[in-house]
């Protein structure tokens, strides 16, 4: 399990080694995502809170990156968090986020990014409810649910 210790070892240190990674020029991106998700995760937008289509969705079923589908998140440690953005407690495997000191706007925070396309996600937090205490804020367009999701391998 991740700890706040670890993430920010990461964001000094480096990041565990992906799985796989997917790389695109810009002009390849904007033609596979809507405006607002090239926004978001190509140009480290935000959406505003509440608004997102996940936020308030509970549905069993695997977060994967809207750009590249790689595995972030499972529903089974999404919780609410009230922020405005669907949270979660850990990702799905160690390697399948990326994480990076985030100094914008005069605060510094740890920001997330798929760790197979660079895609920014959000951020995490170290408030989050225990046993990680950690709180990883995502912007739902970021993100895409797989309901049916086969365990079977």
């Amino acid at each position: 399990m991740l700890t706040w210790k670890d993430v920010i070892k990461f964001s000094v240190n480096g990041n565990p080694t992906p799985d796989k990674r997917v790389e695109k020029t810009e002009a390849e991106w904007q033609n596979l995502l809507t405006p607002e998700q090239f926004r978001i995760t190509r140009q480290k937008g935000t959406e505003r809170p509440h608004s997102g289509a996940l936020c308030s969705i509970y549905d069993e079923g695997q977060y994967n990156c809207i750009c590249c589908n790689t595995p972030l998140f499972d529903s089974t440690i999404k919780f609410s968090s009230g922020s405005g953005w669907p949270s979660f407690t850990q990702p799905i495997k160690e390697n399948a986020i990326k994480y990076e000191k985030d100094t914008a706007f005069g605060m510094v925070r740890v920001e997330v990014m798929c760790n197979t396309c660079d895609a920014h996600l959000g951020h995490v937090f170290p408030d989050g409810p225990e046993p990680s205490g950690l709180r990883y804020c995502i912007n739902s367009e970021s993100m895409t649910l797989e309901k049916e999701v086969n365990h079977d391998h």
